[in-house]
């Protein structure tokens, strides 16, 4: 399993280095815009790069997080944009694939008002779940401004220790981009676990269901 994950991340891995290093600050802002944008490009090598070239003196420490962390932001409103205003869609034309029905809908609305705050910050800062999180806020309509606010938030403290790891570590930063793919492959783990639990979960209580209705 792990040699297949690193098969598919290492040719991200070697285009967001190049795009980094022929690029600059543009380059870090075109790959971190996507990546909160459901397309998981990793993080962890364009900020562990960028920190190294802080430390070669191509740019400042600020210039790298702060491009970052707005690209961040704005691939985050892309992906908020889409779940917000494809929720009708969901619902109309795959609802009967997906097994989405306005109850779900609206129990997601309810879950993002009570725990959205810090759903959004803390996801902000693990691996995987931080690429998709804004989608699923966007689906459930969590104020805009407040998942702006939540988001951007999140997004600092991630991307600075990214570049100052690149920053001290220097020409090793690819050993810890290595060493952090195993932080990418536990989360990839947990996530698999709850889906299916929640799986197993919602079978035994659709056979519940069905021998109370019998």
């Amino acid at each position: 399993m792990l040699p297949v994950l690193a098969s598919v991340t290492d040719p991200l891995v070697n285009f967001a280095v190049n795009v980094v290093g022929d690029l600059g600050l543009p380059g870090i802002f075109l790959l971190m815009a996507p990546e909160s944008a459901c397309i998981p490009i990793p993080s962890e090598a364009t900020m562990l790069f960028a920190g190294f070239n802080v430390a070669k003196g191509e740019y400042s420490l600020f210039a790298a997080v702060l491009v970052g962390s707005l690209a961040n932001l704005v691939g985050s409103w892309v992906a908020y944009a889409i779940g917000y205003y494809g929720r009708l869609e969901l619902l109309e034309k795959h609802g009967r694939v997906l097994h989405v029905k306005p109850h779900h809908l609206a129990w997601a609305d309810r879950w993002f008002a009570r725990y959205g705050d810090a759903a959004v910050f803390f996801s902000r800062m693990l691996p995987i779940v931080r690429t998709f999180i804004s989608l699923p806020a966007g689906v459930a309509r969590m104020p805009f401004w407040r998942f702006s606010a939540f988001t951007l938030a999140g997004c600092v403290p991630w991307i600075l220790m990214l570049t100052l790891i690149g920053k001290q570590v220097g020409e090793r930063w690819g050993q810890w981009k290595d060493h952090l793919h195993y932080v990418d492959y536990a989360v990839l783990a947990a996530i698999v676990l709850g889906v299916a639990l929640l799986v197993v979960r919602r079978r035994r209580g659709g056979g519940d269901a069905a021998v109370q209705d019998a």
